[in-house]
């Protein structure tokens, strides 16, 4: 037989080995327990939204009782009247295991865990402290960290599972006037591309998943330093514009699609996949492109507390209409 046969047959064989890897990835969510953490407002409960449409077990845990009663009622009227509550800090370990154990107790398995909780706070390194850097790792590393842990011991006995943690472009790029956020995400996004080649083995997959700006109604929630007025104004637009933004909708369903096919990662929306693609090539030219963007941003060495941005965003002067797509967002989405 010819070299070039040898070739198409090689190939044809791979095609239908990756099919077949993709077909037995593929994961049925109907009847399937999963636990959102983070799930109680935001692209969390989009997300429980979708994945209640697919009639999976819902499990919520977040810090604020009240948010996730709320969150419960909402899924209560989207036809999901057996979702499980569960308050839960994720930067605490005891926690976590407790939270996972009344899971365990109450629906005998985990066969989901979508990490969703996270902290973003905006402003330049000269108003950052120690003490930033030291929240945003324990809420966007640690967490999800002490939520694997605690998952794992029963998707190795089940030989099975699924993991999504939820990063960010910013886990890619290094965006300014966001460096502890842009650095804890950098962590969770080498842990959790880390995590799926070791636990593959034992039949765990894990999907990381790096969105762009997504219109979930967040900068309510978000917190600010510096010029904090100014940095709400920045922050909040950017994140309803359309052209730079995507609908939390739209994003929940390409991550239950990502889940169901046990996708390695998934960068979502164009603008993200474009400064992906863009710091993979050329390194250089993105951070020419960041170096200018500071120098647009507003300066501050104000130190103090962050404030968020409902407090915030009184000392604005941001044109209601440039974020009313941000603002019908919170209030659909319990922010």
């Amino acid at each position: 037989m010819k070299r070039r046969s040898w070739w198409s047959l090689g190939a044809l064989a791979l095609g239908f080995g990756v099919a077949a890897l993709r077909l037995r990835r593929r994961l049925d969510l109907d009847g399937k327990v999963a636990v959102i953490a983070g799930g109680s407002r935001g692209l969390g409960l989009v997300l429980a939204r979708e994945l209640a449409a697919r009639r999976a077990r819902i499990v919520l845990m977040a810090r604020d009782v009240d948010e996730l009663e709320r969150a419960r009622v909402d899924l209560a009227v989207c036809g999901a009247d057996d979702v499980l509550i569960v308050p839960c800090d994720v930067t605490q370990p005891a926690q976590v295991d407790e939270a996972v154990a009344t899971v365990l107790d109450a629906c005998g398995r985990i066969d989901v865990l979508i990490d969703c909780a996270g902290d973003i706070e905006v402003g330049p390194l000269e108003a950052m402290r120690y003490s930033d850097f030291e929240r945003a790792m324990a809420t966007n590393f640690w967490g999800p960290l002490h939520l694997v842990r605690a998952v794992l011991p029963g998707m190795r006995a089940r030989g099975g599972g699924r993991i999504v943690n939820i990063s960010s472009v910013g886990g890619v790029v290094a965006v300014p006037h966001l460096l502890p956020y842009v650095a804890s995400k950098f962590a969770l996004t080498g842990l959790s591309l880390g995590l799926r080649s070791e636990l593959a083995k034992h039949g765990i997959v894990v999907t990381t998943v790096c969105p762009g700006l997504m219109r979930t109604g967040s900068p309510g929630n978000a917190l600010f330093k510096g010029d904090r007025g100014a940095e709400y104004s920045w922050f909040s637009v950017s994140d309803s514009l359309p052209l730079l933004s995507m609908s939390a909708e739209r994003a929940a369903r390409r991550i239950v699609r990502a889940i169901q096919r046990g996708k390695a990662r998934v960068v979502l929306g164009m603008p993200a996949k474009m400064a992906a693609v863009a710091q993979a090539l050329a390194p250089g030219v993105v951070a020419f492109a960041m170096e200018t963007a500071n120098r647009l941003l507003p300066a501050s060495e104000d130190a103090r507390a962050p404030s968020t941005g409902n407090e915030s965003r009184a000392a604005a002067h941001v044109p209601r209409w440039l974020t009313t797509l941000g603002d019908r967002a919170a209030a659909r989405n319990n922010e």
